[in-house]
């Protein structure tokens, strides 16, 4: 489990080395996503910044913040279920490798697991042999968990 004020701090001077600022609804919004166990809609952040601190957002400043952390590479979004989660390397300092993204479809949990160079050169050797440039390398796949598993067992 991550420790939350330290999180935040690496996450606000983060923010501040790349010239930008963590404010307090941007805090809010990476706290959602911090402490939740699954990936987040912009709807369920919005729901969560009202009932946790009575802030109310409407939904193009909740994309507007998601943008933003997003950029900061201080969370990613999952396209294939349109849901936002917190990055699991938010609070290391080394450059960060490709991100793979597993989600379970029956509960939503998400894990982050980084992905080889060796893995990463082949794909993008694959993409340039077809015509194609990558854009954003990041991989997501929808899985079951072990524990959606074991329950459904």
């Amino acid at each position: 489990m991550r420790n939350l004020e330290q999180v935040l701090a690496h996450a606000e001077n983060h923010c501040e080395n790349n010239g930008s600022r963590l404010t307090i609804k941007r805090k809010q919004v990476l706290t959602g996503l911090l402490i939740s166990d699954k990936a987040l809609s912009a709807y369920e952040l919005i729901d969560f910044c009202k009932g946790e601190f009575g802030e109310t957002l409407q939904p193009m400043s909740m994309y507007r913040i998601l943008d933003f952390l997003n950029n900061q590479d201080l969370v990613h979004k999952l396209n294939l279920a349109n849901k936002y989660v917190a990055c699991e390397y938010i609070n290391c300092n080394h450059e960060h490798l490709v991100s793979q993204f597993l989600i379970c479809v029956e509960c939503q949990s998400v894990k982050e697991i980084n992905i080889s160079k060796t893995v990463m050169t082949e794909l993008q050797r694959n993409v340039l042999q077809v015509g194609f440039h990558l854009v954003r390398p990041q991989l997501e796949m929808n899985c079951i968990c072990d524990a959606c598993i074991t329950s459904q067992a």
